[in-house]
């Protein structure tokens, strides 16, 4: 049996020393996450970065350097009071699912932010909200720390966009971020019934070689004693710990926080298809086939595996996806894809009435495909819950459940055997 799937029991039959609030491993993980509300994203609100009529601001990072403060401040606020509100997540609970992934930057956690670092604070009110939020309509959430010093990653969800991250060169990024771990533990500790899992960092680029990968796995390492033993003794909490994949195979995370000692520990990998030339040039089966094929592998991991980013786009076509001044692979615009475009962006993408009736049933088979085969695993969490108006709504899945391509009921499925 799976070691995943033994919530109550160990191998020695002794109960595990965590009881979150959601029973990982027997139930479904169906989610989505707040993308874009307190981690600006240039393609899931453009309007925000195009205002500013500035093309050097692409990220949080350059919209609190390259404007006036009180200016950016006010946007800022203004986005975090309206983006997202209770009614979303009174609609995420109408619509079946049972948890809300939130991103935040560490720079949310004021006096975190170093000497000229440019990045405006206040998004911690929104947070402690967001929690109030999920209470309130019953659903779990999940803090994701999406956003390091020195970014762990280079893009630009990570607040700083940048052709090679440095998170992980200074060890005082990598304590930083450890600080802020660990007041966000804080904040949540007492509360695993309604937060019952925090994602240490985001995405870190483990592509980048060696180096990253070993700052990444001692980090994961330091964060099962931050997230699990909160309270300064041997007292363990019932948060969860989510590490994740690193962009690495998740057979490379065997034997890493995985012995009995190391229960509450889960790992997320995301899964997009289309990110790379090749990705983009695929059919529709192909990428119902790439989607498909991956169910075996997540059910095979020895430890609480979740789906922790995905999508039903098929193309890069969202405006600004690639970044704020980068195009898409798709129609050839981004630098070096001219020889492979595969053909015009228009109706792949921007808002859903422009959508084909025969491209919303292709969205439908997608998402199906998707959600068939990470549920061979502990389940999913969608990327991501609402884009603005009229934008890149191929991505949305408040736009899915209004236009059709996603249903009301996430178990009612028209393609139940798409994945066989």
């Amino acid at each position: 049996m799976r070691v995943v799937l033994v919530l109550s029991l160990l191998s020695t039959g002794s109960v595990l020393a965590i009881s979150p609030g959601f029973p990982y491993g027997s139930s479904k993980v169906r989610g989505v996450s707040l993308g874009g509300w307190l981690v600006l994203e240039p393609w899931i609100t453009p309007s925000i970065f195009d205002s500013t009529g500035n093309p050097a601001i692409v990220d949080e990072w350059t919209f609190g350097q390259l404007q006036s403060r009180p200016v950016a401040t006010a946007a800022l606020t203004k986005h975090w009071d309206t983006f997202i509100t209770e009614s979303d997540f009174a609609a995420i609970k109408a619509a079946g699912l049972n948890h809300v992934r939130v991103p935040i930057g560490y720079w949310a956690f004021e006096l975190e932010v170093g000497p000229g670092e440019p990045y405006i604070s206040g998004q911690l009110p929104y947070l402690n909200k967001a929690i109030t939020w999920a209470t309130n309509n019953g659903l779990k959430l999940i803090i994701d720390l999406h956003g390091a010093p020195g970014s762990q990653n280079g893009y630009d969800n990570s607040g700083h966009r940048m052709p090679y991250p440095t998170w992980h060169t200074n060890v005082t990024n990598v304590q930083r971020t450890s600080t802020v771990l660990k007041k966000i533990v804080a904040m949540v500790k007492d509360n695993a019934a309604n937060v019952p899992a925090i994602q240490a960092l985001n995405e870190p680029a483990g592509y980048f070689g060696p180096d990253v990968l070993a700052v990444t796995k001692k980090y994961w390492e330091d964060s099962f004693s931050n997230v699990r033993y909160p309270y300064g003794s041997a007292r363990k909490s019932d948060t969860v710990l989510v590490i994740g994949d690193a962009f690495q195979p998740l057979s490379y995370w065997n034997g890493v926080l995985t012995n009995p000692s190391y229960e509450g520990v889960a790992i997320e990998t995301h899964i997009y298809t289309l990110f790379s030339v090749p990705e983009v040039r695929m059919s529709e089966q192909e990428h119902i086939n790439t989607v498909c094929g991956k169910g075996s592998s997540l059910a095979s991991v020895d430890r609480w595996t979740i789906v922790g980013e995905w999508s039903p786009a098929m193309t890069d076509c969202a405006k600004y996806l690639n970044g704020r001044g980068i195009g898409s692979r798709y129609d050839g615009s981004y630098e070096g894809t001219s020889a492979t475009r595969v053909g015009s962006c228009a109706g792949w993408s921007g808002s859903a009435s422009t959508f084909s009736a025969s491209y919303k049933t292709s969205l439908r088979k997608f998402w199906e495909a998707q959600v068939s085969s990470y549920e061979k695993a502990e389940g999913w969490i969608q990327w991501t819950w609402k884009t603005e108006a009229g934008v890149a709504e191929e991505w949305s899945y408040k736009s899915g459940l209004a236009n059709g391509w996603i249903p009301s009921d996430p178990t009612n499925l028209i393609y139940p055997n798409i994945c066989r």
